[in-house]
């Protein structure tokens, strides 16, 4: 417990020590970095203690409402102490490198502060045990790279995409939230292992399916697909899965070091996460949407990548579709396959970002020595740079053969256990199932074609800013060690050596043995030969293509139809837009309008009346009750006046009085 307190806790407390620096010290980064040095080397001790052994679990009484009790406590397994051990690993480097990356910026204590929260937030997630605390880290975690993405707020752009990663990821969240709900209405408790046992791999789904359908009840039922869609949205959000996928390639207005880190183990990798913490739940209909849905975001995402000019947002588009790969792998029952792609998925795209990193940081150099008016991201102005970058340009093609999916690299071993699974999978299903792992190996050539022209585009041939202007000045290179070390160390994480001995069966791999095989057959099927084969032989193929393509006869795109789908990106941003957003904005003017002329048009009626009622009040009040009352005293104060004037106290004078009234009492006498 302790060392998993000191894992999780240590980058809390860089994020607030460097909070409370003042602003111009640059003593941040290696406050954050021995952080996160601390975390991984916690995480070490624990994935040694706990990997394949005892799961362990402790908990203490939070709080208590009623007769309802919350627990709050930490829960280590294979699946936790994987991912903290891989969070604070992809961590160090990015921290490493971000020291010499941000040097120069002005808000360099705030960019430490914030990324040492967010990696706070995550390395929590993965190890708390109740469903309310995993919801909370969850939110940090959303709200952390809500900081990060929009970390340059003076950039108009920034600000639009830190509120589109928020405000979609919000759509998830309710879902989440409503799904746990639910959960403890139905089962009452928050308590993960109560729900799935300590591994966390309840067999399958039978046993929930028990307890979520009554006898002669279909309410069970529709909470149990109310759940599914909850965590659907959840899932969709975090890990940019189809329709909320457009977030992530926006979000590439944070820094280059700040996309490494969420597109390699922390944000989108806790939708992931999430599908295998709560695995058990779902039937096998519901994991067949999943395995149809990731596959068409896989498909979908590759398709936009090939025509993309921007280094990041196709390497966004990228992660889009490994985390579709790892979607579809949780749909076809091939649970360690998907957390073994995670894993190597992590390394290799941690590093193609740093790499990006290095050009777009130079090619910036170039920009502002020439006072050209470029965007250093874009493709179209590189070229030639493996001379100039030679670390750079090994890191990258190491970092592509592995997203591809070439033998002696990590991702040959996971992506291919994904497809051959896919494929087992789909000869149980029926014809129309063949369609998803048939999808899933076209996606991989086509990786394998829009990684190869990234990488032709950038290091070979001619760089393109010389053919323009033949006297252009730079001076560029690698960097010092705070580059090429977090370079170097994660091109060999990319390599087969750290995840198997065997270089071409995923079978013999420590990591894929230790997480459980679920629907894994272990007799072999042809596919285990067949398809690492075929994928193999056709990248290749594709990958000669490309490069002949974009190098020897220097191709142009063109405008045709598809060309125009795949670079609007498929419209959807466009239709998001037009129907999602002019629809709101619609509704929004519409209630508005009902609000400031009936409603509030209502209100001043009434208002009016009132006021007129008031004013008829206020005149009577003045006019007629102070009028009759001032008359009432006008005459008694003259009645008395008059009356006073008899009272002089002269007896002449009352004599007088007494003879006037004789008389006049005689003469009305005499006259009646």
């Amino acid at each position: 417990m302790l060392y998993t307190l000191i894992a999780v806790f240590a980058p809390l407390l860089a994020a607030i020590i460097n909070f409370c620096l003042p602003a111009n010290r640059k003593h941040a980064g290696w406050v954050s970095t021995g952080a996160v040095l601390t975390s991984a080397a916690m995480a070490a001790i624990l994935f040694i203690h706990i990997w394949e052994n005892k799961t362990f679990h402790v908990q203490q009484l939070w709080f208590g409402i009623g007769d309802t009790k919350v627990f709050a406590g930490i829960w280590l397994n294979n699946l936790s102490v994987m991912m903290l051990g891989l969070v604070s690993l992809i961590a160090l480097p990015v921290h490493i490198y971000s020291i010499a990356y941000m040097h120069h910026d002005a808000r360099f204590n705030r960019y430490f502060t914030y990324l040492s929260f967010f990696c706070f937030s995550m390395l929590a997630l993965v190890v708390v045990d109740s469903l309310i605390l995993f919801y909370a880290f969850w939110e940090l975690v959303g709200f952390s790279s809500y900081l990060l993405i929009g970390f340059w707020f003076t950039r108009e752009a920034a600000v639009q995409a830190n509120k589109k990663a928020f405000i979609m990821n919000r759509i998830g969240d309710v879902g989440l939230l409503a799904a746990i709900i639910i959960l403890f209405s139905h089962f009452h408790t928050f308590d993960m292992v109560a729900l799935f046992g300590e591994d966390g791999l309840v067999a399958n789904a039978a046993i929930f399916n028990h307890l979520w359908i009554a006898p002669n009840s279909n309410l069970p039922v529709a909470w149990h697909y109310v759940v599914y869609a909850g965590i659907f949205l959840a899932v969709a959000a975090k890990s940019a899965q189809f329709p909320l996928h457009s977030w992530l390639p926006d979000a590439m207005e944070g820094p280059t070091s700040v996309s490494a880190l969420i597109h390699a183990a922390t944000m989108v990798a806790a939708g992931v996460f999430l599908l295998g913490r709560v695995y058990p739940l779902f039937t096998a209909e519901e994991l067949d949407a999943f395995a149809i849905i990731g596959c068409f975001t896989a498909f979908m995402a590759a398709t936009i990548a090939l025509t993309q000019n921007d280094l990041k947002r196709i390497l966004a588009y990228s992660t889009i579709s490994q985390l579709g790969f790892m979607v579809m792998a949780m749909g076809v029952g091939a649970y360690q396959s998907s957390l073994f792609h995670l894993v190597t998925h992590a390394f290799f795209k941690c590093l193609l970002f740093l790499a990006a990193g290095v050009v777009i940081h130079e090619m910036q150099h170039i920009k502002e020595e020439n006072k050209l008016d470029i965007n250093p991201q874009s493709i179209l102005y590189m070229g030639g740079l493996s001379g100039k970058l030679p670390v750079t340009c090994i890191a990258a093609i190491i970092g592509a053969m592995a997203l591809i999916g070439l033998p002696g690299t990590s991702g040959y071993l996971s992506k291919d256990s994904i497809l051959i699974q896919a494929f087992e999978w789909s000869d149980s299903k029926g014809a129309y199932f063949k369609l998803v792992p048939i999808t899933a190996l076209i996606t991989a050539l086509l990786t394998a074609f829009y990684v190869t022209r990234l990488i032709a585009k950038v290091f070979f041939g001619d760089f393109k800013l010389s053919l323009v202007n033949p006297n252009l000045k730079f001076h560029i290179s690698d960097g010092g060690w705070n580059y090429v070390l977090p370079l170097i160390a994660l091109a060999l994480c990319s390599l087969f050596p750290l995840f198997s001995s065997n270089w071409l069966q995923y079978e013999d791999s420590w990591l894929f043995e230790g997480l459980g095989k679920i629907g894994y057959a272990d007799t072999e099927s042809v596919y285990h030969s067949l398809i690492p084969g075929v994928l193999t032989a056709s990248s290749l193929v594709v990958i000669a293509t490309a490069f002949f393509l974009y190098i020897r006869s220097k191709a142009s795109a063109h405008s045709g139809p598809l060309f125009r789908v795949s670079y609007n990106e498929w419209y959807v941003d466009k239709d998001y837009n037009k129907f999602v957003v002019q629809g709101v904005l619609l509704l929004s003017n519409a209630l508005y309008w009902f609000d400031r002329n009936i409603i509030d048009g209502i209100i001043n009626l009434f208002s009016s009346i009132t006021k007129a009622l008031a004013a008829l009040s206020a005149w009577a009040d003045r006019y007629i009750v102070d009028g009759v009352i001032y008359l009432l005293t006008v005459l008694v104060r003259r009645t008395g006046n008059f009356v006073r004037m008899f009272q002089v106290g002269r007896v002449q004078y009352y004599l007088y009085s007494m003879l006037a009234a004789v008389l006049i009492l005689f003469i009305l006498k005499s006259m009646i």
